[in-house]
């Protein structure tokens, strides 16, 4: 009796997990969007311009309003409003430094021209002999490399199942291994705890088993 029970649970388990997770982060991305009608004055928000309240208005408006400054900063006028912001915002203490830091992350994942996030490695973590996946986010300055070496890249280690955490390393090139993997199945591998393997072909397999037996041995500081 008690087997079929637990038969019948983790199929229920397996049918309404995913919906929940799904619906979970809608959720969140919808939350994000309609609070950012909070940043206007209470006289200003739609709910007391109509009188009454609209669900969804507000993933509405901030959706219309990033295509319309979209397509505002495609054209020679809208990039150099462009320009003047960030000199303006280049000129306030603290706020420089976040406000700096925040466009060259959303420039860099998404731009077509970005490197961060765009290449699958395998790396040892948190010893040699544990291998684990990893995003290559870009190549270090020289500061670095003059204490490490040359070609150095840093990568970004996420913890599963939620991979917005994580670790930032940096190694030597020739001690990480890159994959013939895309971002999105590496990320079904991380979040799923293992179970979900990319669907590689042969050929793939074989050129990361080579790949891994050249870089087997890790570094010894």
């Amino acid at each position: 009796m008690m087997s079929y029970l637990r038969r019948y649970f983790i199929s229920g388990l397996l049918v309404w997990l995913p919906i929940w997770v799904t619906l979970l982060v809608i959720k969140f991305l919808v939350d994000i969007m309609s609070n950012t009608l909070s940043l206007l004055p209470h006289s200003y928000q739609p709910d007391a311009l109509l009188g009454f309240h609209v669900p969804g208005i507000g993933v509405l408006i901030t959706l219309v309003v990033i295509l319309l400054t979209g397509m505002i900063v495609a054209n020679f006028i809208g990039r150099r409003l462009v320009g003047l912001w960030d000199a303006v915002m280049g000129r306030i203490p603290f706020v420089r430094s976040v406000y700096t830091s925040a466009k060259q992350v959303s420039q860099t994942l998404f731009t077509s021209d970005g490197q961060s996030f765009r290449k699958v490695l395998l790396v040892q973590y948190p010893h040699p002999g544990i291998w684990t996946i990893a995003f290559q986010t870009g190549n270090v300055n020289s500061e670095v490399e003059k204490n490490i070496g040359d070609d150095v890249v840093s990568f970004f280690v996420p913890t599963t199942p939620n991979p917005t955490s994580g670790f930032l390393l940096m190694a030597l090139r020739k001690d990480v291994v890159e994959l013939a993997m895309s971002v999105d199945q590496a990320l079904k591998l991380v979040i799923s705890l293992g179970v979900v393997q990319p669907d590689m072909n042969q050929p793939q397999k074989k050129v990361v088993k080579k790949t891994a037996e050249e870089s087997r041995d890790f570094p010894k500081s």
